[in-house]
């Protein structure tokens, strides 16, 4: 085995194949994360117009997130692979956020707002299935507030599927002309 000159690492690019990994294990790092937050994290403040607040901030920030990503997509040299890393870390943001909401409001009506009292993995579960719209019945929201903000996430997710998929898309579509335009050999000028 060579020892690269001047005794220091030896400081060649990665591989190819090893860079387009990096989005994945990033989104992969922020999942885990926040799902490892979610369930540690004592979530024992009172649902209140703070809790309802940090919600619609919540919401906004998974926005921006979403909006800097779609630049990002664009730029990227992978934009299919910046895609999947967006959709793969804001989605789940989103579930846990609401899953989150869910948990303190259940747990502040001390388990009159849903069919049964939530833990966070119930919470969790509740949220998946509304977005997932399967519905299973098992647990189902009773009360006129527990209603509201699960219209809420119905409505949120069908803006997170639609608008916010097309506009990945349409980022992605831009990232790859862009990336094609760029290595196609110029044309002089007439």
């Amino acid at each position: 085995m060579s020892v690269p000159r001047g005794g220091g690492r030896d400081r060649r690019p990665r591989p190819p194949r090893v860079r387009p990994l990096l989005p994945l294990l990033r989104s992969a790092a922020v999942v885990a994360t926040s799902t490892t937050a979610y369930f540690l994290l004592p979530l024992d403040s009172a649902l209140d117009q703070h809790t309802v607040v940090v919600l619609a901030l919540g919401m906004l920030g998974i926005g921006a997130l979403l909006a800097l990503q779609a630049v990002g997509i664009v730029r990227s040299p992978y934009p299919r692979l910046r895609a999947v890393e967006t959709l793969s870390t804001a989605v789940p943001l989103f579930l846990l956020l609401f899953s989150a909401t869910y948990f303190l409001y259940a747990r502040e009506e001390g388990g009159h707002s849903f069919s049964e009292p939530l833990s966070r993995n119930d919470a969790l579960y509740f949220t998946v299935t509304v977005f997932a719209t399967v519905g299973f019945g098992d647990i189902v929201p009773v009360s006129q507030t527990a209603r509201a903000l699960t219209t809420c996430q119905m409505v949120a997710d069908l803006v997170l599927v639609g608008v916010i998929a097309k506009a990945v898309v349409g980022a992605v579509r831009i990232g790859l002309e862009r990336r094609r335009s760029s290595s196609s050999p110029e044309e002089p000028e007439p």
